[in-house]
């Protein structure tokens, strides 16, 4: 079996990378369930599902009943897919939440093995197969792939025509012709129809076509079909909702300079801590050190990132996603050059070096499967899935006390808009009994969740105080990732959630 895989391996190593790459997505399109991060779920499942619901969860589209609502900074075009993808689901009858996410998933999952073929592509042409397959090998089954391809994440579903535009140059040694140019722009505007910050690497990939000494024609066709598609993609939209083109992307660029310091600010060298903790050392730093190596040599695969990544490190603003559309680029460029550094020291040959690969490998092997079956925001995803259950849900209070602000719940699993209340540190449970008792009968809430473990006793005691017919029903258990991830980082709220009735 293992000289079988082997020798598939070896005559075949751009069907193995894609065929092992595929396996590992398919199992995550099975078992990974839940959700991420904040965005891949509110921003774009909670907006989609709403809409196909005939509701506007998020207050993003103009209301006759609002004259005041404005646009809030938010493409349309990946939760437009979204809106399709499960409006056809609704038509054909599939109504079920969590069934309707295999197809959402599995399409992503296809979606992003294209990274792997057109990275392996890259890196054959640059180097040699064996670099290449390592690329091939390294995009597949990198610990974080897997998982992180079947999210509705705007900064993984850019990547797929970001690496087919660059692939486009890198075919022909640079030398374009009329219709890769076109395509070229084609596949950057589709990035940033995804994911607005994709521009930077646009600009980058610009700067490196200069340097390339691309002939002036080309560049120019570049950016014809890059204003085309985007207008297609984007300024039509918002023509149809807000009857002004480009409307939503300035809404985002002024948005993001009013509030650059308001969340999320960390300290100038996160994004490298990220790059080097997730691509695992010390192979890490063997990558990054061969990605600065050829940056003379390779400006198309080094220019793009380095100003993406350069611009995001100065930004203000920090996310551990934001930095995720040029991992694969790092890890191209980080093999090439890699690869260079171990032949010229002769490395290869050196048992030290052959037992930190080892090392490396067995790590990532042991990661991959933890997170590519993990159920990521259990607690909170299942607990919507069990008041669902119950059909009888008409709004819901998160007791979430703990805090100055409430968790949070994914509404697209209750099946069930109505508005979500919340006692916290400022909105306290006597409070919540004022509002209670002040709203018709038939609206006021009769559940709710819990959130974290800490004082749940007193806490549901108070709320017994208020309301005497509050009720046990569920614990819904976080699973094994969420608790590791929250060990590592409480900020995470990963926590055991409750559920009770108001009878």
């Amino acid at each position: 079996m293992i000289n079988s895989i082997k020798h598939f391996y070896n005559t075949h190593p751009l069907r193995f990378a894609v065929f092992s790459g595929l396996i590992f997505r398919l199992f995550a399109t099975i078992f990974s369930k839940g959700f991420g991060f904040f965005d891949d779920h509110f921003l774009i499942l909670e907006a989609a599902q709403s809409w196909v619901d005939g509701t506007d969860y998020n207050y993003w589209l103009p209301s006759e009943s609002d004259p005041t609502r404005q646009p809030q900074g938010h493409p349309y075009f990946y939760v437009g897919i979204h809106f399709l993808l499960l409006k056809f689901q609704t038509m054909c009858g599939l109504t079920d939440p969590q069934g309707k996410l295999y197809l959402i998933r599995l399409l992503h999952a296809l979606w992003s093995l294209l990274i792997v073929y057109f990275g392996f592509k890259i890196a054959y042409r640059k180097t040699n197969l064996k670099v290449a397959s390592w690329v091939g090998i390294a995009l597949a089954l990198y610990w974080f792939f897997p998982f992180l391809s079947v999210r509705n994440l705007v900064e993984i579903a850019c990547i797929p025509p970001m690496v087919i535009a660059t692939w486009l140059v890198v075919k022909n040694d640079g030398k374009l012709t009329v219709k890769d140019s076109l395509l070229i722009g084609l596949m950057l505007a589709l990035a940033f129809s995804f994911r607005f910050q994709t521009v930077i690497f646009s600009a980058g990939f610009g700067l490196a076509l200069l340097l390339m000494r691309v002939q002036f024609k080309y560049l120019v066709l570049i950016v014809l079909g890059f204003l085309a598609t985007a207008f297609v993609t984007l300024g039509i939209l918002d023509i149809y909702v807000w009857e002004t083109p480009f409307v939503e992307f300035m809404a985002y660029v002024q948005y993001n300079i009013d509030n650059a310091t308001v969340y999320g600010v960390d300290v100038w060298h996160m994004y490298i801590s990220i790059v080097l903790g997730i691509l695992i050392p010390p192979l890490s730093i063997l990558l990054f050190c061969g990605y600065f190596k050829n940056w003379k040599k390779e400006p198309l695969l080094f220019w793009p990132t380095f100003l993406f990544s350069a611009f995001h490190t100065y930004f203000p603003n920090k996310q551990e996603r934001f930095i995720l559309p040029i991992i694969p680029f790092i890890i191209i460029l980080g093999f090439i050059g890699g690869y260079q550094i171990v032949t010229k020291y002769q490395w290869e040959s050196k048992k030290w070096f052959k037992n930190v690969i080892l090392f490396c490998c067995i790590l990532n092997m042991i990661l991959l499967p933890v997170l590519t079956f993990s159920y990521s925001k259990r607690n909170r995803v299942e607990a919507m899935c069990y008041i669902a259950d119950q059909k009888d849900c008409v709004r819901l209070i998160i007791e979430d006390s703990n805090r100055d602000d409430f968790t949070m719940p994914p509404q697209y699993y209750l099946e069930n808009w109505g508005s979500v209340f919340g006692i916290t540190k400022n909105f306290t449970p006597d409070s919540m009994l004022v509002y209670y008792n002040r709203t018709s009968p038939v609206e006021r809430p009769n559940y709710v969740v819990f959130m974290q473990a800490e004082n749940i006793n007193a806490r549901v005691d108070s709320l017994k105080k208020r309301f005497p017919t509050l009720h046990y029903e569920a614990t819904i258990e976080p699973s094994f990732i969420d608790k590791t991830v929250h060990f590592l980082n409480p900020l995470n709220d990963n926590q055991t959630t409750y559920i009770y009735k108001i009878r």
